[in-house]
């Protein structure tokens, strides 16, 4: 799970770039200076920094300066403003992409997996645990290296349960990271899925059905057996 430094004075502006990259399972850390930032370069824990231009102290543009003496982490630059100049000034410097305020949550994280695609740094597109494996950019599945097709949301699932393994998931849960919908009592969908996702795994393997297990009383977790 790749992880993603945010660097931002404003912390409503850090909260919200949190709640939009929560859902595609990006691991989050975030400061408000560049100061509180270098020592988690430094100890290599960020994959992908996300920077914005306008702070007190260190702008942006400096604090890019001094990551770049520590680091090649990439950058992508967050800023209000849009001028030309700002823009070649960041990727100039050391930035490696460029974004302007306001944006949504599917360009944001589409700009950072390209970003890392273009890097190198996209860690782990490849989750395996036990007979299954799962392409996170091509989005197929194997089993014991079979291919298995799933439809958009049991892929989802299953992603999920492997970033997470041993994590006890209900109901309720799932229905808000997967569907993006608030708890109305309707988890019959939820259920219904796992249902079908373990019957695709299981034609090829029952082992690899048997990884979803049913947490009675309260959800679903992903367990080796």
């Amino acid at each position: 799970m790749p992880t993603v430094l945010i660097i931002d004075d404003e912390q409503d502006m850090r909260n919200l770039i949190e709640v939009m990259l929560s859902k595609s399972f990006f691991h989050t850390i975030a400061v408000e200076s560049g100061k509180d930032a270098y020592p988690i370069i430094e100890s290599n824990e960020a994959d992908i920094v996300l920077l914005d231009v306008m702070m007190p102290n260190e702008d942006g543009f400096l604090v890019c300066q001094k990551i770049r003496n520590i680091s090649s982490v990439p950058i992508i630059f967050l800023t209000a403003r849009d001028g030309n100049e700002d823009k070649v000034k960041g990727l100039t410097i050391g930035g490696d992409d460029y974004i302007v305020k306001p944006f949504t949550a599917s360009e944001l994280v589409a700009r950072i997996q390209a970003v890392l695609r273009r890097t190198g740094l996209n860690r782990q597109p490849i989750l395996e645990r036990g007979v299954i494996k799962l392409d996170e950019v091509s989005r197929k599945v194997y089993v014991n290296n079979q291919k298995v097709t799933l439809t958009l949301k049991e892929f989802d699932l299953l992603q999920l349960f492997m970033k997470n393994p041993s994590t006890v998931f209900s109901r309720e849960q799932l229905l808000e990271k997967i569907w993006e919908i608030d708890y109305d009592g309707g988890t019959r969908t939820v259920d219904t899925h796992i249902k079908t996702l373990r019957l695709k795994l299981g034609k090829i393997s029952k082992e690899a059905s048997d990884y979803i297990q049913t947490v009675w009383g309260i959800g679903y977790r992903f367990e080796l057996v």
